[in-house]
């Protein structure tokens, strides 16, 4: 049986390609493996296949629109990771999730930020003096 025929081969196949795959992409395969392989043709096409666009570049642009579109903290985490794994500095995927700021506002990026620090695994610094944690006193 070919991977194009394979549930577990052709999944197996994704990873190799893609170095991740998603929740949904594990579910298709078992519940309607024909949507897999047509979402999946759609990503390779769009997103996997060396065009003009490097894959860094592809990657720290799928972090922005992640983070735009408020998806979830482990796909936004998945794209993290692999535009660290095609070059991309983690300087670079912040700033990335920073220009998210004007058009996605503070509460998208505080949720991009939040997921590239668990990714970086950095720490912020404390205020030298303690201070009140909700500033608005409602406590």
């Amino acid at each position: 049986m070919s991977a194009a025929d394979d549930p577990q081969a052709y999944l197996d196949e994704m990873v190799a390609a893609r170095g991740y795959v998603l929740d949904y992409h594990k579910g298709l395969a078992l519940a309607d493996f024909p949507v897999l392989k047509a979402t999946n043709e759609l990503i390779e096409a769009a997103y996997l296949r060396e065009r003009t666009l490097d894959r860094k570049t592809k990657e720290l642009l799928f972090v922005v629109a992640l983070v735009v579109s408020r998806a979830s903290k482990a796909h936004l985490q998945s794209h993290i990771r692999a535009a660290l794994s095609h070059g991309a500095s983690p300087r670079q995927v912040l700033e990335a999730i920073e220009i998210t700021l004007p058009e996605a506002g503070v509460v998208a990026f505080q949720d991009g930020f939040e997921a590239w620090r668990e990714v970086i695994g950095t720490d912020g610094l404390e205020p030298a003096e303690p201070v009140d944690e909700d500033p608005s006193g409602a406590g």
